[in-house]
């Protein structure tokens, strides 16, 4: 499942990229999977680029540092979860998720989470494979625990049980989607079961900015919002007022529990695909992020059995 470069290969790897050679050639010429060559490169690229003895240097240290690991931590295990992080994009509570669902072993995201940390300690990077990149985890037991503390904040244990069952349209799920150095923004709506989506830029993702946003987009269909579930970013924590106005049931996730919230994370996924991270998002119109609002209701599903959003959710 894993593979371990050996000092010539890495020797190798640095020359021959030093020659302008695609990942898929050197893997080629170096006998492993080109997704072993970008893990190779992801962990152990230094500020200098990736040099063989440098990432020689940082292999060693791990591999002291992984003695006092729990055994589920094997070799193996490593390798699929730093594949899963850097060639995949996958949160750690995704990978804890999958490796639960279909290996036979299974880590905690708590536990990959200090796995990417002590990586950092040891000069890795693959804590810029975080979407917080190096934000802190702190342990969901923590008091701490979410990206602030909101008042009056409903967990989503209470949130009614047909929520779950997707057979009724007006369950939403909502977040912000954050520009470069935090210029701009965006805030992202979606129905649980049409996937309608609804998407209104941001000059910044201030509490105030975000519950008046919240309240415009929803209101034009206030009659199918039952539920709106969030993240649990500050700027949510105008959340009672948007409740009062739209007569709604507001509830906010487990702290890094991204899976909660599913939906959401995957259609940030497709706005990224216009808007990259990166992107300085105040730079963006608002007829920009409509446009692309237009695009995602009007694209078929296959989940939706090849119909648009649009079809779904205005056919109810």
């Amino acid at each position: 499942m894993g593979q371990h470069f050996t000092f010539e290969q890495r020797c190798q790897l640095q020359a021959l990229r030093a020659v302008g050679m695609t990942q898929a050639a050197i893997a080629e010429a170096i006998g492993c999977s080109q997704s072993a060559v970008s893990r190779e490169l992801h962990r152990n690229h230094g500020q200098r680029g990736y040099r063989c003895q440098q990432a020689q240097d940082k292999a060693e240290a791990r591999r002291k540092a992984a003695s006092a690991v729990p055994r589920k931590m094997t070799d193996d295990m490593i390798a699929v979860i730093e594949d899963k992080l850097c060639t995949e994009q996958l949160s750690p509570e995704q990978i804890s998720g999958w490796l639960a669902a279909t290996q036979p072993a299974s880590v905690s995201h708590e536990r990959i989470y200090l796995h990417i940390w002590a990586d950092k300690q040891a000069g890795g990077t693959l804590y810029r494979q975080l979407r917080r990149h190096g934000k802190k985890y702190n342990k969901r037991s923590a008091k701490s625990a979410g990206r602030g503390v909101i008042p009056g904040r409903i967990d989503i244990s209470e949130r009614p049980r047909i929520v779950e069952r997707r057979n009724r349209i007006g369950d939403w799920e909502a977040d912000t989607i954050v520009g470069a150095g935090h210029k701009g923004a965006i805030l992202s709506v979606v129905e649980r079961v049409s996937k309608y989506t609804l998407l209104h830029k941001l000059t910044a993702a201030t509490a105030d900015k975000t519950t008046r946003a919240l309240i415009g987009a929803l209101r034009p269909h206030r009659n199918w919002v039952h539920t709106i579930t969030a993240d649990n970013g500050k700027e949510f924590s105008g959340h009672r007022k948007v409740a009062l106005r739209l007569g709604a049931g507001f509830y906010f996730a487990t702290p890094y529990h991204a899976w909660e919230r599913g939906l959401n994370e995957n259609t940030n996924g497709l706005v990224r695909q216009y808007f990259p991270k990166g992107t300085n998002l105040a730079n963006v119109s608002a007829r920009d992020v409509r446009r692309v609002q237009d695009l995602l209701n009007a694209r078929p599903r296959k989940t939706l059995a090849y119909k648009s959003p649009n079809e779904v959710f205005f056919g109810h």
